[in-house]
C-alpha cells in the first residue's frame, strides 16, 4: 500500500468536490442543526447546496446538549422532522421528547449528505460578495472562504471564492455573515434598526414562539436561520431545546426555493 497513493487520492478527490462547489443555487454558512436541516431540504429538491462550517465538526452547539449532557428536547411540532431522519425520540411529557444530541446531528449529517449537499469542515467565511442587480439593487452573490487555521493563526493569506444564487447564514449565536453585511454596508438589514439587534437572555418558550418569524430574507440573496435569526433580530435564546432549529432550517429551505424558482421564471 503506497502512502503517496493515499495522499493523491485524498487530494484529487477534495479538490474535485471542492472545485464542483465554486458555483452553486445555496451556499450555506454553519453546519448546525438548523444549517445541515436547510440542506436536507434544499439538496433533497435537487438543489445543488454547499455548507462551509469553520469547526473540526459539525452540530454547532447540539452535541453538548444541555450543559455537556448529551441529550436535548424536541417540542411536538418538529417530531415529523425526528421522524423523516430516522431519529430515535422518547416521549418526556406531553408535547416535549427526549433524543440524543450525538444520535440526532449524525443522522442531520448523513441525510444532508446522502441528499446531494457538499459539507466542508475548517472553512470560514471572512467575507461576501456584493454586486449591483438590475434595478441597481446591491444583493450578495456569494462567499468569501478561507481555511481556518488561517485566522486562527492569524496569518495574511488571501481568500478564494464560492458563487451562489441564494446564500444562508446558519451561524448561531454570533450571525457571523449578517455582523459582515453590517460592517461591510452599515445599517441595511432587513431588522427594525437596520442591524444586528443581539440576543436576549434566554426565555425558551419565546424564543421557540419568535425563531420561524424571524427567520426570512435579511438582506437581498441572504437568508438567516436558527439561532442566528433570533441573534440578529433581537429574540431570547432557548437553550437546549432544538426543535426551532430544526423547523427554522426547514423554513430557510423553503425561502430559498421560492426565491431560485423566481429567478428560474425570470430568466
Amino acid at each position: 500500500m503506497d502512502e503517496v497513493i493515499i495522499s493523491r487520492a485524498i487530494i484529487e478527490s477534495y479538490f474535485k468536490n471542492l472545485i464542483d462547489s465554486l458555483d452553486v443555487d445555496v451556499a450555506i454558512a454553519g453546519a448546525g442543526p438548523s444549517g445541515l436541516t436547510a440542506a436536507y431540504y434544499l439538496a433533497r429538491e435537487g438543489i445543488k447546496t454547499v455548507i462551509f462550517e469553520k469547526q473540526l465538526r459539525v452540530g454547532g452547539g447540539m452535541p453538548g446538549g444541555g450543559m455537556m449532557f448529551n441529550n436535548i428536547v424536541i417540542q411536538e411540532d418538529a417530531k415529523e422532522i425526528l421522524d423523516e431522519f430516522k431519529v430515535r425520540a422518547k416521549k418526556y411529557k406531553d408535547g416535549l421528547y427526549i433524543a440524543n444530541a450525538l444520535e440526532t446531528v449524525s443522522a442531520l449529517c448523513l441525510k444532508a449528505m446522502k441528499a446531494g449537499a457538499n459539507i466542508f469542515n475548517l472553512i470560514s467565511v471572512e467575507d461576501v460578495m456584493i454586486r449591483e442587480s438590475a434595478q441597481d439593487e446591491e444583493i450578495i452573490t456569494g462567499l468569501v472562504i478561507n481555511w481556518s487555521a488561517v485566522s486562527w493563526s492569524k496569518l495574511h493569506v488571501d481568500p478564494l471564492t464560492v458563487r451562489s444564487k441564494v446564500i444562508i447564514d446558519a451561524t448561531g449565536h454570533d450571525g457571523e455573515v449578517c455582523r459582515i453585511v453590517e460592517k461591510k454596508l452599515g445599517p441595511k438589514l432587513r431588522t427594525p434598526r437596520g442591524d444586528i439587534m443581539g440576543e436576549k437572555s434566554m426565555w425558551s418558550e419565546k424564543g421557540e414562539r419568535e425563531l420561524l418569524d424571524n427567520t426570512k430574507e435579511v438582506f437581498p440573496g441572504l437568508i438567516v436561520t436558527g439561532m442566528a435569526a433570533n441573534a440578529v433580530f433581537g429574540s431570547p435564546r432557548m437553550g437546549a431545546i432544538f426543535g426551532g432549529m430544526l423547523l427554522s432550517g426547514k423554513r430557510a429551505a423553503e425561502i430559498a426555493i421560492e426565491k431560485l424558482n423566481v429567478v428560474k421564471v425570470l430568466k
